[in-house]
């Protein structure tokens, strides 16, 4: 009996031991990055359940063209270019962009900014979430992102902007070999007030 219970209590040192090496090792976990996509994600189900009335509007080459309203069904579809961008959260992108957090007192928000560490190897160029601190809770005012892919036929660039609750837009510059560039800014509001 003495015999078997001395390798059992060596077995459970041993395992103690290398429990605490492996914390240790761990470290403080690393904060996530704020979740845009799965946020975005979020305010589309929303537009999707709601009655209000969604509007589009497109500017090609600073010419305003006629507004557009559209079905709640159609609004996931408007928000394409928003619902396929990178999950920046995904612990895949932690070692591959920089984050860094400040506050902007002109407009009362803090701005957290991820800007990829290798730019040429990455779609997202830079992000952005505004947040207005507020004792009752803090509020989420809007993302701005900017997109840039480049191929051997084109290149394109999109400057994004997701307004809360309210409106999206997205301004896209593109390439194509042999033709001028051609700009275009697609607009669409659910809830606001537009001029």
């Amino acid at each position: 009996m003495k015999k078997t219970g001395v390798p059992i209590f060596f077995a459970a040192i041993l395992l103690s031991f290398f429990a605490c090496k492996s914390k240790k090792k761990e470290g403080p976990q690393k904060e996530k990055f704020f979740p845009v996509l799965s946020f975005i994600k979020s305010q589309v189900a929303h537009v999707d359940t709601s009655l209000y009335s969604i509007r589009k509007i497109i500017y090609v080459d600073s010419t305003r063209n006629d507004t557009v309203y559209y079905k709640r069904e159609q609004f996931r579809d408007l928000a394409a270019d928003f619902l396929s961008l990178p999950d920046l959260s995904s612990s895949k992108y932690e070692d591959r962009f920089k984050e860094e957090k400040q506050f902007d007192e002109t407009l009362n928000r803090v701005i957290i900014t991820y800007q990829p560490i290798d730019p040429g190897k990455e779609e997202i160029q830079r992000q952005e979430v505004l947040i207005q601190p507020d004792p009752s809770g803090d509020k989420v005012t809007s993302f701005i992102i900017d997109y840039f892919t480049n191929n051997k036929d084109s290149s394109v660039q999109k400057r994004m902007l997701w307004q809360v609750d309210k409106s999206f837009q997205v301004a896209t510059m593109r390439q194509l070999p042999g033709q001028p560039e051609t700009n275009s800014t697609l607009r669409v509001t659910w809830n606001e007030d537009d001029q």
